[in-house]
């Protein structure tokens, strides 16, 4: 059985802060070393993506240091604790399954008298059959119309990593000919967003997706009532255009209000359920559920990269332990995600849940406070907008943040054209080059309001072209490098518990039953 201990507590850790050692970002990437050292500090992934971290502030010492610390914190024997089925979700006294959604690592996982891999697959070949029936015509509106639209209705992790891989391979599901219904995503319990999404479909020709584990989420069913009632005023019977992704034990599982219900598990946390049946329901629907499996083929390459033990070849491992560095070392406070592709134009807002709702805790597994920093801050845009933006503060502002590029050799629709002597993929790929380069190397100037002091860390994951394999395996490296993280903190990164003292305070509100500043505070907006 693996060892849980605090990060300070950990010799290879006491190492990294006595030694004082520090990497100068732009002596280390001048003229051929710099060459040498780019091509060397890369790390193959899985699906034809690479991890190259040439840019952050480490070197031979560094890395050194910090393989240290992947053997003593058993990086690679929590993975496996994990992946055969051991309780790592110590504050709800759960399994972490995810990653069997896609593929099986080890052993057979028996939970809750079911054989768990065998249970996720069942799924996904029962919206497979659904998804089916209702390309060919066989699921059909009351006027024995195909439905051409699919709504997810949805909060936090059911809205925003299935948002965003559509977002990601609709423009690669069009020029391929993979976009078979289009989707739209209701999450917000603001109406505006509902109302905007119900006038922007034919609803007598819409699926809507209503999905809640628990079958009680606020947001989520107050969403599902607006929209309930939209089908009734066009004189639909929304039992016709309804389907459910909920838990085998909530309330609408087996509800007549539903044209089919499938089940994920309380193992799976919302903001790991891209791949269960929470996005495959509505991805399967959009793109084809053969589309579907060929992006989870992709996340369970990455996963077995991920199960290495030799964070040199484990790209998530790695990344998970310079990130580690910056935050507790050298005392970054946050991490810009920023994808030089219009298609992960939703990435970084599923990255900000991922990360900062898994590894923002002040307390341990066993719930004892810990005395380090944990999560960063997450924030970003796709490159190159984010340039006109608020890069101005990454290359000259007071506080330095680390940066993780993402890029594509190819775009997805693979039509361009050549303005100036260059296409404009060239153009967006030499714009991340040359940011590196810029963050890392600086500028020396007289004036100072032209000068760059340099030295703001950098790594960048480059492929070939953003398909469904190269997003699955995306997104397995992130979410990876977000548990070896929190491995290292000695957190619990599967529960969620700041999600909730607000939920309260709000039904106390709409209840009425409040005093002092919260009541003063709802009487502002007279409720």
């Amino acid at each position: 059985m693996a060892e849980w201990k605090n990060l300070d507590t950990l010799k290879a850790y006491k190492a990294l802060e006595e030694s004082g050692h520090r990497v100068d970002l732009g002596k280390v990437l001048a003229g051929e070393a710099g060459g040498e050292r780019v091509k060397k500090y890369s790390v193959p992934m899985a699906c034809g993506l690479s991890y190259n971290y040439a840019s952050k502030q480490v070197d031979e010492e560094v890395l050194g240091m910090l393989a240290d610390l992947a053997k003593e914190s058993d990086l690679a024997g929590k993975f496996k604790e994990l992946y055969n089925g051991s309780m790592i979700n110590t504050g709800e006294k759960r399994l972490v399954l995810h990653h069997l959604t896609r593929g099986q690592l080890g052993d057979d996982v028996i939970a809750d008298g079911t054989n768990k891999r065998e249970f996720y697959k069942g799924e996904q070949a029962k919206i497979a059959e659904f998804a089916a029936k209702v390309h060919s015509g066989k699921v059909t509106n009351a006027d024995g119309e195909k439905f051409t639209t699919v709504v997810q209705i949805g909060i936090g992790g059911s809205d925003l990593g299935p948002r965003a891989i559509y977002i990601a391979l609709e423009n690669w599901a069009r020029a391929n000919g993979h976009l078979l219904m289009d989707a739209k995503f209701i999450s917000n319990v603001d109406p505006d967003d509902a109302v905007n999404v119900l006038k922007s479909i034919d609803v007598a020709h819409s699926l809507f997706i209503l999905v809640s584990k628990s079958g009680t989420t606020l947001e989520t069913l107050t969403n599902e009532a607006f929209v309930k009632n939209a089908l009734v005023e066009a004189g639909l019977d929304p039992s016709k255009h309804m389907l459910a992704v909920t838990s085998e034990t909530s309330p609408l599982a087996k509800s007549s209000d539903y044209l089919a219900a499938f089940f994920m598990d309380d193992h799976i946390g919302g903001r790991y359920s891209s791949s269960s049946a929470v996005g495959g329901a509505v991805l399967s629907l959009a793109f084809g559920p053969e589309i579907f499996e060929r992006f989870l083929a992709g996340a369970a390459e990455a996963d077995k990269k991920a199960a290495l033990a030799d964070p040199m070849q484990n790209a998530a491992m790695l990344d998970a332990l310079i990130g580690v560095y910056e935050r507790n070392i050298l005392g970054y406070q946050a991490t810009a995600v920023l994808p030089y592709a219009q298609a992960l134009a939703r990435f970084p807002a599923h990255l900000q849940q991922a990360d900062m709702e898994s590894n923002g805790k002040s307390v341990n597994r066993f719930g004892e406070p810990v005395n380090y920093k944990t999560g960063p801050v997450i924030f970003g845009e796709p490159g190159t907008n984010g340039q006109h933006s608020f890069y101005q503060l990454l290359h000259q502002g007071k506080d330095i943040v680390p940066l993780q590029f993402i890029g594509f050799k190819e775009s997805q629709f693979g039509t361009d054209v050549d303005i100036q002597g260059s296409t404009s993929q060239k153009k967006l790929c030499a714009n991340v080059v040359a940011q590196i380069v810029a963050f890392a190397c600086g500028k020396e100037d007289e004036n100072l309001n032209k000068h760059f002091d340099g030295g703001r860390p950098s790594s960048i994951i480059v492929g070939e072209k953003l398909t469904p394999e190269s997003l699955g395996a995306l997104l397995s490296h992130f979410e990876n490098k977000i548990m070896f993280q929190g491995f290292l903190w000695n957190l619990n990164s599967f529960d969620q518990e700041g999600v909730q003292l607000g939920k309260v305070l709000a039904k106390r509100v709409l209840a009425h039953e409040t005093e002092g500043a919260l009541a003063e505070y709802a009487a502002l907006f007279e409720i």
